[in-house]
């Protein structure tokens, strides 16, 4: 199996570092969140990947050839021209994942431990359209599940705003959705770059949005894993004391 590591945004959250830097090597005990990533998906057996680069791409790349992968073999995908966020980031990468039956997708700025081949063995036995990393911690944007772990839609509880199959459902049947926190790792079937319809610049939630109530897209619950978005400052201490 192979993985798309999503190492092309901006990284705005953790300025003053990425005014220089991109955040894929923030630092994090010595190691970059680009290493630690590539190290955490070949302890689940994956060894060939594709990186997305856009800012400071040449830092990127220069780090990636500078420690041959890191033991992994790790090609790029060059979006240097225009950053295309996570969906148009996939869509750029078809040619490298189109013949597997499926791949992982992982933010490069999310560390966790969670058993990442567990996963993808509920993938391959269920065989959705997608498997998305889910916990149960607070957030103020939630994917929503019914009660057969099947994604519905998705709401901002701040905006109030949903999108996806959700638009369809009265109050009653909202209220029977199980909201959970997306951890930016995904399981996806190659049956999806026929599927996507979206052109350019735009966000796999959004693809899933789309098309969640026609196909099965199923979520993985990892709230008994460490998990840390590592986008602003303050959290590398945290994360510091999580993952030495």
């Amino acid at each position: 199996m192979k993985a798309l590591l999503l190492a092309a945004g901006l990284g705005t959250r953790l300025q003053p570092f990425t005014l220089h830097h991109p955040k894929a090597l923030a630092m994090v005990n010595g190691k970059s969140l680009l290493q630690r990533n590539i190290e955490y998906l070949q302890e689940q057996g994956i060894e060939e990947l594709i990186v997305n680069v856009h800012h400071f791409a040449d830092q990127i790349i220069n780090e990636i050839e500078t420690n041959k992968g890191w033991g992994s073999k790790v090609s790029i995908s060059d979006e240097t021209d225009a950053v295309l966020e996570t969906g148009g980031g996939l869509k750029k990468a078809t040619w490298y994942l189109e013949q597997e039956e499926s791949f992982v997708v992982m933010n490069v700025d999310m560390l966790t431990d969670m058993p990442l081949a567990k996963m993808i063995k509920q993938h391959q036995i269920s065989q959705p359209l997608a498997t998305l990393a889910i916990t149960d911690r607070t957030s103020s944007r939630y994917l929503l599940f019914n009660d057969k772990n099947t994604l519905c839609g998705w709401r901002n509880t701040t905006t109030l705003e949903e999108k996806g199959a959700v638009l369809m459902y009265d109050d009653q049947q909202k209220q029977t959705l199980v909201q959970k926190a997306f951890s930016g790792i995904h399981v996806i079937s190659s049956r999806i770059f026929n599927l996507i319809q979206q052109q350019g610049k735009f966000s796999l939630i959004d693809v899933y949005m789309s098309l969640c109530a026609d196909n099965t897209i199923e979520g993985f619950n990892h709230s008994d894993s460490l998990l840390i978005d590592v986008g602003k400052p303050e959290s590398i201490i945290k994360a510091e004391g999580l993952f030495l």
